[in-house]
């Protein structure tokens, strides 16, 4: 493993070194949260479809696949179909705001109160987000290089906090172009073929596992209702993905390249399960199937490629690690400490530590939790249950009121919770009533208070 031990090494190096270009472009606080609104096609396409596609895209589809079949790419439609109806239909009217944090449009809307109780739903989904990626990046290098899972996560996550604190939004956008061509090449190019090939073409495939696995909704309806439910409406609404719709530099670039990046998702996903599926068939009996990816690249391929292949998904998950670290640091910096700071702006040196505190904060999360699906879904869960009825509420219903957006956020983060406790993270439960309790609040609470005398809805 030498050989691929050095490669990976060089690819960590080189995120370094392109979050030290990447700082040297961060010159305002604009520049460091936002890229200075500038990102064309390339940057724009490449920096959102890597953001999406993470930890649980990449470990967790595989081990959909392994499990259920072509089926398991339906995590990565769900969040590919969310990205493209993201840049078709929101983008236009975000790009016209210039701001920084999804919250700000509630205070638009609503007034300060409801940005502030939204921001801490967003900060405890952006946190998450940041643990999934982490996780799997530890996952990953514990088992390929045999390094004990705490060192794994230090060394794996240390290098995204360094590069996300010392360059912000232009580190991530130059090393998100890097880790997608280096992921698209060694996941859709290398281990597909060379796994697919391993197993003795797509006909021993086919023979050797049952019809099942190669039926689109074997995995179920349920689970397929629920993906759309939390991850599509999740991408609608979520602080790390709004913040890469404000780098564009206009709503041309984020309509036409983010919709290519939502179809390059579902690729992506289709990719993965194909092969988890590679993975039953060389691995029939593997103990724990959250390591079948990292368990198939080890199986599969030589040295050297194998190191690539490594960071590749590697490159997947530092991407999604990076927006999720960002997001929450800009959430505390943009929405909750100037409220403690008597209303004073951020400045860029504000900005830098706090992405590093907040960096801190997600390696030391990940150090106690161990299922990288299972934190994606607590993550959305909770955005999609506290925030998603009163931000739709916001854009569409002129009688939304203040009392009403907060209850909806409270009661509907409160029921996600107690769900997720009751009936375990993997249940239906937990987004199904935090939307209906969420919505039912939402609309007796606005009705039964006074009519909003602020900013309509045509501000949004």
């Amino acid at each position: 493993m030498a050989l691929d031990l050095f490669v990976v090494l060089i690819y960590a190096a080189g995120m370094l070194v392109l979050g030290y270009y990447g700082m040297r472009r961060a010159k305002t606080h604009e520049d460091y949260l936002v890229a200075g609104r500038n990102l064309g096609p390339s940057l724009y396409m490449g920096t959102m479809a890597a953001t999406v596609l993470g930890g649980a895209s990449t470990v967790g589809t595989v081990r959909l696949g392994y499990v259920h079949g072509i089926s398991g790419f339906w995590l990565c439609a769900a969040l590919g179909m969310g990205i493209i109806a993201l840049n078709l239909f929101l983008a236009k009217p975000l790009l016209k705001l210039k701001i920084f944090t999804v919250t700000q449009v509630l205070e638009k809307r609503y007034n300060p109160m409801a940005r502030q109780a939204s921001a801490v739903i967003m900060l405890a989904y952006a946190l998450m987000i940041g643990v999934t990626s982490i996780l799997a990046i530890g996952t990953v290098l514990q088992v390929l290089f045999g390094l004990p899972f705490w060192v794994s996560v230090l060394l794996g996550g240390g290098v995204v906090v360094v590069y996300s604190t010392i360059g912000g939004m232009w580190s991530l956008t130059l090393t998100d172009i890097v880790q997608f061509v280096i992921k698209t090449v060694g996941l859709m190019f290398i281990l597909l073929p060379i796994c697919l090939y391993r197993v003795g073409g797509w006909d021993e495939l086919v023979a050797k596992l049952p019809a099942s696995s190669f039926s689109f909704t074997a995995i179920g309806w349920d689970t397929i209702i629920t993906y759309f439910m939390i991850y599509f409406f999740g991408i609608l609404i979520g602080q790390d993905i709004w913040q890469r719709v404000f780098t564009a530099r206009d709503e041309k670039v984020a309509q036409y390249a983010g919709t290519f990046a939502g179809f390059y998702c579902v690729l992506y996903g289709l990719a993965c399960a194909l092969i988890g599926m590679a993975a039953h068939v060389l691995i029939p009996d593997l103990d724990n199937v959250n390591n079948a990816f990292a368990a198939i690249v080890k199986l599969s391929l030589p040295d050297g490629i194998r190191g690539l292949v490594i960071a590749a998904a590697l490159a997947a998950m530092m991407s999604t690690a990076s927006a999720g670290l960002l997001a929450a640091s800009t959430v505390l910096t943009e929405d909750l400490l100037p409220r403690l700071r008597g209303g004073k702006q951020s400045s860029l040196s504000l900005n830098r530590l706090f992405t590093l505190l907040t960096g801190a904060t997600v390696l030391g999360i990940a150090l106690v939790v161990n299922d990288v699906i299972s934190a994606l879904t607590l993550a959305y869960n909770l955005l999609v249950g506290g925030m998603l009825i009163p931000l739709i509420g916001a854009i569409f219903w002129k009688r939304a009121s203040t009392p009403g957006a907060i209850a909806s956020m409270a009661l509907g983060f409160v029921t996600a919770l107690v769900f997720m406790f009751k009936d375990g993270l993997d249940a239906n439960t937990p987004i199904y009533y935090s939307l209906a309790v969420g919505l039912v609040s939402f609309v007796a609470v606005s009705l039964l208070s006074r009519k909003p005398q602020g900013v309509a809805a045509r501000a949004v």
